[in-house]
């Protein structure tokens, strides 16, 4: 005769449930985490507030959603650093996956050395080397401004869309390009036709962290930029004497945006993989 077995709740139930889906938790929870600041930017968004700083709520509102360029200055500063942020993102972007390649198909002196190299803008604390580049520039006498500073984000983004690219050309199996030279592709259509497609999840990632990378930056900028001033300077600026809500109506916007590349990006990699 068996025992009938006992189903029902009780702490260990919840026990039992909880150690199940410990990890599930943990990482919906560090999520909420993460979202929670946007989320409360979201709604501030929407706040019209009694005085010049957005930090308490008073009534629902959506003037700054309809006059988001109503401060004077916040849609200059904010093309300037879409456009900084831009060019900056190309240049890093094909030189690094260049130098990716480079270090992983190709053996040379000071290979080593240089792999070393690129971690160092990652390790190196910004303020050193802001002030390393401050230093570089007022040597070699160049005039402080949008070029300086969109030299200074190429160079500390390269290394992030190095170890992208590296990384996924690592991954690569090289029999794929064997087997397009083998049916006589030649070298260019084997890379435009093979090697680039493969590579190129590395090099999106690569292209798009370093253009938030560049967007967001402020402590390199500042020391950097002269007279010029991007949209976080703009927000920093604007903290000490008041903040308008359309600045939470840019970061709204620029959060959205960047939400909606990786829903796409996610449905176009699901389709692909659905086609193969």
């Amino acid at each position: 005769m068996t025992t009938p077995r006992k189903t029902g709740g009780g702490p260990g139930a919840i026990t039992a449930w909880l150690r199940r889906n410990a990890v599930v938790l943990a990482g919906l929870a560090t999520l909420a985490y993460l979202i929670l600041p946007n989320v409360v930017v979201m709604v501030f968004s929407f706040n019209k507030p009694a005085g010049k700083f957005n930090y308490s709520w008073r009534e629902f509102s959506t003037d700054a959603w309809q006059d988001p360029c109503g401060v004077a200055g916040l849609c200059g500063s904010l093309t300037l650093s879409l456009r900084i942020a831009f060019f900056a993102t190309l240049g890093a972007t094909v030189l690094g996956t260049m130098i990716a390649f480079a270090l992983v198909r190709y053996r040379f002196r000071a290979r080593g050395a240089v792999n070393s190299l690129i971690f160092l803008p990652m390790a190196m604390p910004e303020v050193v080397m802001a002030a390393s580049l401050l230093t570089l520039f007022l040597n070699l006498g160049a005039e402080l401004g949008p070029l300086t500073v969109l030299i200074a984000h190429t160079m500390f983004a390269l290394s992030f869309v190095v170890v992208a690219v590296k990384a996924r050309v690592l991954s690569m199996d090289p029999r794929l390009e064997e087997a397009a030279r083998d049916l006589y592709a030649g070298p260019v259509q084997t890379f435009l036709r093979v090697t680039l497609p493969i590579a190129a999840p590395g090099i999106a990632a690569g292209a798009l962290l370093a253009f938030a990378l560049s967007f967001d930056d402020f402590i390199i900028t500042n020391f950097n930029s002269g007279n010029t001033v991007t949209f976080p300077m703009f927000v920093w600026g604007s903290a000490q004497r008041g903040t308008p809500v359309q600045i939470n109506v840019i970061g709204t916007a620029m959060f959205a945006i960047a939400v909606l590349i990786v829903v796409v990006g996610q449905f176009v990699a699901g389709r692909r993989r659905k086609t193969v």
